[in-house]
């Protein structure tokens, strides 16, 4: 089964089995699931989480609870900027400068109460959690097949703020955790972790990029994102 073939499949099933969440449909998106707040309970008790003070994660809707917990554990968040389309393609949620976490951690209050950043602004990254809409138990992912999630570690890779020893983690149903994902490609990002509302596994992982895979990128979609064109001129 190829990627998409895959992501129609487990889209369709959230749907029908009625574990989605707003917003709907879950196609075309990372799915937000019913026990979103659980899957994030159950990272924010383990080891790694506990150890972290920085923790990147997606903008996304079934993510938004990790994003309140981070906060609400004193943990520096950063947020990419969709498309990573912005002169400053980070966001940093700092959780001394903001009053409110519910409205900080929302789609529209990441850019409100963020502030904008590049990456040599930013705190070495502990920890990464990733939307994702299928993933295997041995840490393969498939997002939404638009490849940001993949290239925002190349780009922190390329400044130093993660390695191969940097913790990924993603949140899913447990509908989404699935034995059929394809072989990963080399510049996709393995999870550490998947954690769904009724379990953690610990995934072998595997090796992670070691940086920006520029053959896979046309002029056009580099010219489209700031960070790369600075990145390329190197």
């Amino acid at each position: 089964m190829d990627k998409q073939a895959l992501r129609e499949r487990v889209w369709d099933d959230l749907e029908e089995s009625g574990e989605a969440r707003f917003p709907f449909p879950p196609h075309g998106r990372i799915p937000n699931f019913a026990g979103a707040s659980e899957a994030a309970g159950r990272l924010t008790a383990t080891a790694e989480w506990q150890a972290a003070d920085t923790v990147k994660s997606n903008p996304d809707a079934p993510q938004l609870p990790v994003r309140r917990a981070a906060l609400r554990a004193g943990k520096t968040v950063y947020v990419a900027v969709p498309r990573l389309r912005d002169e400053h393609p980070f966001r940093r949620l700092d959780p001394d400068a903001i009053d409110d976490y519910d409205a900080a951690t929302t789609v529209s209050g990441i850019d409100e109460y963020g502030t904008p950043v590049d990456p040599e602004e930013m705190a070495r990254i502990d920890l990464i959690v990733s939307g994702s809409v299928a993933v295997n138990e041995v840490g393969a992912r498939v997002g939404k097949g638009e490849g940001y999630s993949d290239l925002e570690f190349a780009v922190l890779r390329g400044f130093d703020l993660v390695d191969d020893g940097t913790t990924t983690a993603t949140t899913v149903h447990e509908r989404q955790v699935v034995a059929d994902v394809p072989s990963p490609a080399a510049h996709d990002v393995p999870m550490d972790l998947v954690v769904t509302p009724e379990r953690v596994v610990r995934s072998v992982g595997g090796s992670k990029p070691s940086g920006i895979d520029w053959n896979a990128l046309d002029d056009e979609r580099i010219e489209a994102m700031p960070i790369l064109v600075r990145l390329r001129e190197v």
